[in-house]
């Protein structure tokens, strides 16, 4: 099976790239005075334009696709609905072939338009409540990145018209998408196509699991028989597993075949269109798992979450003091909306993430293609005798120690992969001895396994690839930089 995007293009079906420079692509420093938001979010997006994101390579540029239905060649469906599935912790072996034979930027193009991009941060006191948020997005609109307005007190913002992905509409309408996520945003000033979250979905999951354990519905060490109707091969199948290792495989691993038993089984109590609107009564109306297969647990397209959403929810996972938001209907918002036990659970799968390859790289310490990011020190669990890192059927060759020598935070975080989608999602808090951070960051793009780097060098044989343009990682960074140096 192909987990990569073919698109159903041809050359004629391309229309010209809109160049639209919104008034709302900056905040005036000099009228935002101390206020620390403002300041974060200017440096924020100062920091997305510096990374010039059009500066890739695609892969498989729109015009040199097809109509052909012929296997590498062609892409099935051009709306959201019919949609290819999307997975991204194919085997490391398959994954290794299909980088290897495609990531050369002689391969491709120059990406022909900006890239759309999500970026958010939410800076935390020392209990854990939010003091400075941040969300800057970027896309063929917006060029030189745009600043969200966000309310403090909801940490939330009705000034975006949110759009779902589609890659067709993103070729060929100007980075534009068709089909709203939330109704009464017609009107809202910003309008932004959100990229697909790609495992960072499984976050969604993941709550929705711990939430139905604290009613009492789910017992996380209770096994999970796994028996789907149909066989989806990226789910694998039938299974049987306690559903607390369901849950850290999904989270730590990345490992669909966990996820998809996890979705089936929320399935088999009937309570996605519960676990969906607890998103909505908790004030994160973009998060939402919608159109998966009950058979299965597969078909995960259908799912939504914007990046100031996405941290808000690890703000809840976090575990802050006090009220962390009030939602639109005035409710408020703590802690206590997961058990400690739940919050536990999650944190520690977070802080167990093998896959550190995005705004952090450790995974391919010492390399000098990918560059450092976010400078944080590797989880134990994966690290062999001699440094290097084995997660799953992925074989790194790097030695991490080190990189985790000089590591200044931890990063408990989920990533996530497809062909147009490249995603992160965590918490960083400083080690001990370092200079103080404690902070969220949460970042969503369209530059997936198709858009490489100019210089991207070969992937080694045997080991697996570099996944993500280095770009990401000067982000990352670049963003520790900017927390670090707030105050």
């Amino acid at each position: 099976m192909r987990f990569f995007r073919r698109r159903l293009l041809t050359a004629t079906a391309l229309v010209g790239a809109t160049t639209l420079v919104s008034a709302m692509t900056t905040v005036s420093t000099a009228s935002a005075g101390d206020d620390v938001s403002a300041r974060l979010a200017e440096s924020l997006r100062q920091a997305v334009v510096a990374q010039d994101f059009k500066d890739v390579i695609d892969l498989t540029p729109p015009e040199q696709m097809t109509a052909s239905s012929g296997e590498g060649t062609s892409r099935a469906g051009t709306s959201r609905a019919g949609a290819p599935e999307k997975y991204d912790s194919v085997p490391a072996e398959e994954m290794a072939a299909e980088l290897s034979a495609s990531s050369s930027a002689a391969a491709g193009r120059p990406i022909h338009q900006m890239p759309n991009m999500d970026l958010a941060v939410i800076e935390l006191d020392s209990y854990g409540r939010p003091i400075a948020m941040a969300d800057v997005l970027l896309s063929p609109q917006y060029p030189n990145g745009v600043v969200v307005p966000l309310n403090k007190r909801k940490l939330s913002t009705d000034q975006v018209r949110y759009r779902w992905w589609d890659d067709t509409e993103w070729d060929v309408n100007g980075g534009q998408g068709t089909v709203d996520v939330l109704a009464g945003r017609e009107k809202a000033p910003i309008d932004f196509s959100s990229p697909y979250p790609a495992s960072v979905l499984k976050l969604m999951v993941g709550f929705g699991v711990l939430r139905l354990a604290d009613a009492g519905r789910v017992n996380l060490d209770a096994v999970y028989d796994y028996q789907p109707v149909t066989i989806n091969p990226a789910c694998g199948g039938a299974s049987s597993k306690v559903i607390r290792q369901h849950f850290d495989e999904m989270i730590t691993k990345s490992q669909n075949e966990s996820t998809c038993a996890l979705i089936k089984m929320i399935h088999d109590l009937g309570a996605w269109n519960e676990v969906n609107q607890m998103f909505v009564d908790l004030g994160m109306p973009t998060l939402m798992v919608t159109g998966t297969n009950p058979g299965n647990g597969g078909r995960w397209i259908g799912s939504n979450m914007s990046s100031i959403d996405t941290a808000k929810l690890l703000l809840l996972v976090n575990g802050g003091y006090g009220t962390l938001w009030t939602t639109d209907a005035g409710k408020s918002v703590t802690r206590n909306e997961l058990s400690a036990s739940s919050r536990r659970q999650f944190l520690k799968s977070l802080g167990d993430q093998g896959h550190n390859e995005m705004l952090s790289t450790t995974n391919h310490c010492g390399r000098d293609y990918p560059v450092q990011g976010i400078p944080q020190v590797t989880p134990s669990r994966w690290v062999k005798a001699d440094g290097t890192m084995t997660v799953g059927a992925a074989v790194y060759d790097s030695d991490v120690r080190p990189c985790d020598a000089v590591a200044e935070v931890t990063f408990g975080h989920k990533t996530g992969w497809v062909d147009t989608t490249g995603s992160d999602a965590g918490i960083v808090k400083s080690l001990p001895g370092k200079k103080k951070r404690n902070y969220i960051v949460v970042a969503f793009s369209n530059l997936g396994t198709d858009y490489v780097d100019t210089y991207r060098p070969a992937d080694r044989p045997g080991v697996f690839p570099v996944l993500y343009t280095e770009k990401y990682a000067k982000l990352g960074a670049a963003v520790d930089r900017i927390v670090t140096s707030l105050r």
